[in-house]
This record gives C-alpha cells, sequence and structure tokens, in this order.
C-alpha cells in the first residue's frame, strides 16, 4: 500500500494511480468529533492540489477537504454520503472519501509517509 499524508489531515493510498483513494486521517475525525454530513465531489471533476474538493461536518465543526494532488474524481463513497459516521468508524478504510485518477504521478513525493506524518503530529 502506497499510503500518504498531507499537512492538512487527508490520506492518499496510491497503490491504484487510476484509482487511488482519498479520506480524512484518525487525527481528522478525532479533531472534529461525530461526523454527520459530507459533501463529495462530483465524479468527472477535475480538482488542482490544494483545492477544496469536498466538506466534511461533525456535532463540532465543519472542514475542507483538500484535494493532495492534481486530478480527476473517478468515484465517490456512496455508503458515506448515506452513513457519514464511517468516517469516525474507520477513516483509513470504509470511511474514505472519493477516488481520483492522478494527472501527476510525481506529486506524491512531496506528501510524507507515516513516520513524517506521525512527526508532523508531535508538533500540533
Amino acid at each position: 500500500m502506497t499510503l500518504k499524508f498531507t499537512a492538512d489531515h487527508e490520506w492518499i493510498n496510491a497503490a491504484d494511480t487510476a484509482a487511488a483513494v482519498v479520506g480524512i486521517t484518525v487525527h481528522a475525525q478525532d479533531a472534529l468529533g461525530d461526523v454527520v454530513f459530507v459533501d463529495l465531489p462530483e465524479v468527472g471533476k477535475t480538482v488542482a492540489k490544494g483545492d477544496v474538493a469536498g466538506v466534511v461536518e461533525s456535532v463540532k465543526a465543519a472542514a475542507d477537504i483538500y484535494m493532495p494532488v492534481d486530478g480527476e474524481i473517478v468515484e465517490v463513497n456512496e455508503a458515506l454520503r448515506d452513513d457519514p459516521a464511517l468516517a469516525n468508524t474507520d477513516p483509513l478504510g470504509a470511511g474514505w472519501f472519493f477516488k481520483v485518477k492522478l494527472a501527476d504521478v510525481a506529486q506524491l513525493d512531496g506528501l510524507m509517509d507515516a513516520t513524517g506524518y506521525d512527526a508532523l503530529l508531535k508538533t500540533l
């Protein structure tokens, strides 16, 4: 599994660059609390790295989901739309947000691996 992280607390699993999976980290869902709504991007939409791709709302706050890489949305997690709590109960699995076809695989090199992300968390 090619799992990378952003400083904005998104993760991307790019084991399949034609359909890399994106979600929020355990830290993000802990900070948000109980997720009650997700606004997922439209399939077919091209989103640039760093742009807002969706929104997650919890009982505490709303937060933007930022695109970790340039790419085209190829699938959204309809199960998450139906049951937003999946973002809390399984943020690195069934609680994924969308899949993206990467425009530039090299952008993954600019993201953190698990060790780098853990180091970031220690500074917060």
